[in-house]
């Protein structure tokens, strides 16, 4: 017998669910868990975006025709 195959979940398809999550059904300190965990993965995009500028900026360095 054949195992079903895993479902595979869209790029940003979790995040556009917690975003429709009834935040009504949290408590406080839940709720404050959360925005610290949202906190935490903005940084961790910041420091994406940053690391993807500075290889883009290092790229263009590279290959763009001296300026003379």
């Amino acid at each position: 017998m054949e195992e079903p195959a895993e479902v595979r979940v869209g790029r940003g398809q979790r995040l556009m669910e917690a975003m429709r999550e009834d935040l009504d059904l949290y408590g406080i300190a839940e709720l404050e868990e959360r925005l610290d965990i949202l906190a935490s993965e903005a940084a961790r995009v910041q420091a994406q975006i940053d690391r993807k500028r500075a290889g883009r900026a290092a790229a263009d360095a590279l290959f763009s025709s001296p300026s003379n």
